[in-house]
């Protein structure tokens, strides 16, 4: 059995001019080469699988090859390309920080740095995977990287530049690479099937183009997946059935199913899917993808958004042009929400399929009638109406000069229906004309007279003013007498079960204000005790028959009996004290020549 060697190795460059869609940094560091203004410190960053590391290798065989031509790259000849290609290099050393992440491998690196290559010009030292690094090995490798000797370069390379610390990107210049294009790696992939011997279809390494998401290394990978699968031929149905992926055209079957309005052949498609394996978010994904592709189709500026084949992108246009660009951006958004809301769904299958059937009606602005398919919006007959006035009957306002859109039919008539018909036979005429299809407005038609009669929005507010105003005329018309605040009060008081409240109570002068309860209190606190007294407050108003009655709570402390504090006492004012309720203390005194504190 031969040793296989996996595409993604045996067909990496060797030169940059090898490189796939990263010109701009080939480029630059060909030109820093050969004008001699090569930095001592870089720093790759990108999406997996761009180049990255082939590119750190590139550079460091480029810098210690014996015979660069005029195109500043390697000969592949000399002793130092030989050796770079057999990985027995010692100038060049490369350490995977993923897995040698700790301070100590970094100091052992920084060892490594003290000695001066024994063939050639540099020490090329290549990090792969820097920002695994621990914040210790990071501040040890600063001295180092930002003054290294004069013949060490460092190269690293990292998916995460976000996780690296500012103190680093600071010493280091910085390469984005960029995702590689679909028709990049279409490219590739075509020269490899020629080397190979392979036959390969357009769309098949479209799709494996696709589905590698701008990474050249996971295409290679796919493609000797499907190599292995088919042989010396890779077809379409091949890659689309090792990768599992949903044939397009089951989504072109789909939208053209929505531009009928068959609602059965969308469902009957959704369900032949399922059998095939895929999953509701699967199709759904697909669906979003193949709609936004429809979208894009509508704008011819925007045509080089499609990474589609040109038969392909023939289908997407020939479909598109029979579709509103309406219905696409409202089925996007139902699919959107469907994906958004897909894991909280207890019932996956019916969560997908309602929003089938929502796109499927999309188009048509209705539901579905008895027969399952759309039923059409009839015509209006009457004058379109102003954007003021379709405002004011979303708000159940009649219009502000107070009259009723009507057709054109009625236009001739309405004077005379508005003197003579009464208002019930003019709510029954716009039932009628409800009834058979033509708009009506929700208000009643008004006559032209000077007396303009209040629509019922207007009428609920003289309602609202004249309740208040009888609450206040009843209010007024009831005095409250202090005595009898005093008896309920006092009755609530005894009957409380605690101490605290009952004192309160008890304690509180009460008071009649401009037909308003004043309570008098001397501190903060029974005033939270009276306001957690609800039941008190609805008391008072229930047997007073006054359910607005007021309750006002002030604080005055100076009216409460409160103790008075003791006043402080000298010594010498505590002995005289002590001598008034005992003479015998002063004896006491003078026989043993005590002196009292003198301190106070």
């Amino acid at each position: 059995m031969s040793q296989f060697v996996v595409s993604a190795r045996k067909y990496r460059p060797l030169r940059f001019d090898d490189v796939v869609g990263q010109e701009h940094v080939s480029k630059t560091l060909k030109n820093a080469i050969r004008q001699d203004t090569l930095a001592h410190a870089f720093l790759f960053c990108g999406p997996r699988g761009v180049g990255k590391t082939t590119c750190a290798r590139i550079l460091a065989k480029v810098l210690n090859c014996q015979n660069v031509g005029e195109d500043t790259e390697p000969c592949g000849e000399c002793e130092s390309c030989k050796a770079f290609e057999k990985n027995a290099s010692l100038n060049i050393l490369e350490l995977d920080a993923a897995s040698n992440n700790s301070v100590e491998h970094i100091r052992s690196l920084i060892e490594q740095v003290r000695f001066q290559p024994q063939e050639g010009t540099f020490k090329i030292f290549i990090i792969d995977e820097v920002h695994m690094l621990s914040q210790q090995a990071f501040n040890a490798f600063l001295k180092t990287l930002e003054e290294p000797p004069p013949y060490a370069i460092f190269i690293l390379a990292t998916t995460e530049k976000h996780k690296i610390i500012p103190t680093i990107l600071s010493r280091c210049q910085i390469f984005d690479f960029k995702r590689i294009q679909v028709d990049d790696i279409i490219l590739q992939l075509k020269a490899i099937c020629q080397d190979e011997g392979i036959e390969a279809d357009e769309e098949a390494l479209h799709v494996i183009a696709t589905k590698a998401d701008g990474a050249l290394r996971d295409a290679l990978s796919i493609f000797d997946k499907i190599a292995s699968f088919g042989g010396k031929k890779i077809t379409y149905q091949d890659v689309i059935s090792n990768l599992n992926i949903l044939d397009y055209e089951y989504y072109f079957k789909v939208v053209d199913a929505f531009a009928l309005g068959d609602v059965a052949a969308v469902l009957d498609l959704f369900d032949k899917i399922q059998h095939l394996g895929f999953d509701g978010d699967t199709f759904l994904n697909g669906l979003a993808e193949h709609l936004r592709n429809l979208l894009v189709c509508k704008h011819n500026a925007i045509h080089h958004l499609l990474s589609l084949s040109d038969q392909l992108k023939n289908q997407y246009l020939s479909q598109s042009a029979n579709l509103e660009e309406s219905f696409l951006l409202g089925a996007l958004d139902i699919a959107n929400d469907c994906d958004i809301n897909y894991k909280m769904a207890k019932n996956k299958r019916l969560h997908v399929e309602m929003a089938l059937i929502k796109i499927n009606y999309l188009q048509f602005g209705s539901s579905p009638n008895t027969n399952g398919s759309p039923q059409p919006v009839q015509e209006k007959k009457t004058k379109p109406v102003s954007d003021i006035t379709k405002k004011d009957h979303a708000f159940g306002k009649s219009p502000s000069n107070g009259s009723r859109t009507v057709s054109s039919t009625e236009e001739s008539n309405q004077e005379k229906v508005e003197t003579e018909t009464p208002v019930a036979s003019k709510e029954v005429a716009d039932a009628k004309t409800d009834v058979e299809g033509i708009e009506t407005v929700p208000f009643k038609i008004e006559s032209r007279s000077k007396d303009e009669m209040p629509s019922m929005s207007s009428l609920s507010h003289f309602i609202d003013a004249a309740k208040k105003l009888t609450e206040q005329n009843e209010l007024k018309s009831t005095v409250v007498q202090l005595d009898q605040v005093a008896s309920i009060w006092n009755n609530y008081a005894s009957s409380q079960n605690s101490q605290t409240v009952r004192a309160v109570l008890e304690k509180t002068e009460l008071d009649v204000k401009n037909n308003a309860i004043v309570a008098t209190v001397t501190t903060m606190i029974s005033k939270s005790v009276i306001l957690q007294e609800t039941a008190l407050i609805e008391r008072l108003r229930s047997e007073l028959g006054l359910p607005r009655l007021t309750i006002r709570i002030e604080i005055d402390a100076s009216s409460g009996n409160l103790p008075e504090k003791p006043k402080l006492l000298t010594s010498k004012e505590k002995f005289e004290h002590l001598c008034t309720q005992n003479p015998h203390f002063r004896t006491f005194q003078k026989n043993f020549g005590l002196k009292l504190d003198q301190q106070m």
